[in-house]
């Protein structure tokens, strides 16, 4: 009978690679921050609504946060959706009544200019027991719905409300059309556009456009394997020009140039649904789902993780105070300001809460 020589070395390497596959829970980490509810002041009468977009303004101080006309939906609401609240929570200005159905995702570029994702669509529902999508785009349809005429877009606002551009068909499109449940935007130093497109139905793939709104290319597929995504959720940019994408269906992180070359993958922060990178590389990325929404990822605790955008490394770690929910809790969307106070956008909670060190 012959044997098997197998080197030394190849079964070490074996080893280290399951070892590495199995990546424990990065829940045992400090918290050394001190929550600080009922910040920001909405106006007499008005209530916040479920929000998962909240942005630093380029003054390292104001907050922007576009939220949901006090419920989980502007469909017929009169609201308007985008707030810019000063360093003291108070509120500054306003814009964007009747313009949105969802807004979800918000950037504000070099030039202090406001970028908002429109999620849904205006469609009515379907009739009961017909087996479709769901009022406001929530199912799986990879393309826009009978009578939609409005939402699946991306506008850019300058400071004082003024609509400058729109990215995307009124109503969403297929492929290779755009757009259908966009999630995030991001602009670049340079000015190029992405955004990420995908929220549980076919499309799971990242767009980019010039600074005029010219499509450059696309790239990214519905699936687990690398480069491939699933409800990429968030957009992020760290120093160097590298691209984090939340990719949430697959618990993880994954890191492209602004080309579409995968450069690596980062699960030990969890399910992000939010990333936010600040000046100094920190990286703040907010886990809203697991052990609540997604069954696959229990043993990790929902809250926002802290650490370092250059190594990888978690730091500290803000938990949901919400343990035993069964939905979507704590912060979903994340942005830290210039002191270093963090700001989490909560769509289950609904509002947003201040974090500031102890």
């Amino acid at each position: 009978m012959r044997h098997l020589f197998v080197p030394l070395f190849l079964i070490l390497l074996i080893e280290n690679a399951a070892a590495q596959g199995v990546l424990q829970p990065t829940n045992n980490l400090p918290n050394p921050y001190q929550t600080i509810e009922n910040y920001f002041k909405m106006p007499e009468g008005r209530t916040w609504g479920a929000t998962s977009a909240v942005e630093i303004d380029r003054d390292g101080r104001s907050i922007w946060v576009a939220e949901r006309c006090g419920a989980n939906s502007c469909l017929d609401s009169i609201l308007p959706i985008i707030l810019q609240f000063d360093a003291s929570g108070k509120l500054l200005r306003s814009f964007g009544e009747g313009m949105f159905i969802f807004p979800h995702g918000i950037f504000v570029d070099r030039d202090g200019n406001v970028w908002v994702t429109d999620g849904r669509d205006n469609a009515p529902p379907p009739a009961s027991g017909s087996g479709g999508a769901g009022q406001a785009g929530a199912g799986t349809l990879s393309g826009p719905r009978p009578g939609a005429t409005t939402g699946h877009q991306v506008l850019k606002f300058s400071p004082d409300g003024r609509l400058l551009m729109t990215l995307g068909k009124p109503g969403g499109a297929a492929e290779p059309d755009y757009f259908y449940q966009p999630n995030d935007v991001l602009v670049a130093p340079n000015g190029d556009v992405f955004v990420s497109e995908g929220h549980g139905g076919a499309n799971s793939r990242i767009l980019k456009f010039s600074k005029d709104g010219k499509w450059i290319k696309t790239w990214g597929r519905k699936g687990a394997g690398p480069g491939e995504l699933d409800q990429p959720h968030a957009l992020a940019m760290d120093s160097r020009g590298r691209l984090f994408v939340g990719d949430r269906g697959n618990n993880r992180i994954q890191i492209f140039d602004q080309d579409g070359k995968l450069l690596d993958e980062w699960k030990q922060f969890s399910r992000p649904s939010g990333i936010y990178i600040d000046q100094q590389d920190n990286i703040y990325v907010a886990d809203s789902e697991s052990e609540s929404v997604a069954r696959n990822h229990d043993g990790w605790r929902r809250g926002i993780r802290i650490g370092s955008a250059k190594d990888g490394s978690v730091q500290a770690f803000i938990p949901d105070p919400l343990e035993k929910t069964t939905g979507t809790s704590a912060a979903e969307g994340v942005a830290a300001d210039g002191r270093g106070n963090v700001y989490g956008a909560e769509v289950g909670p609904r509002g947003v809460k201040k974090y500031v060190k102890r």
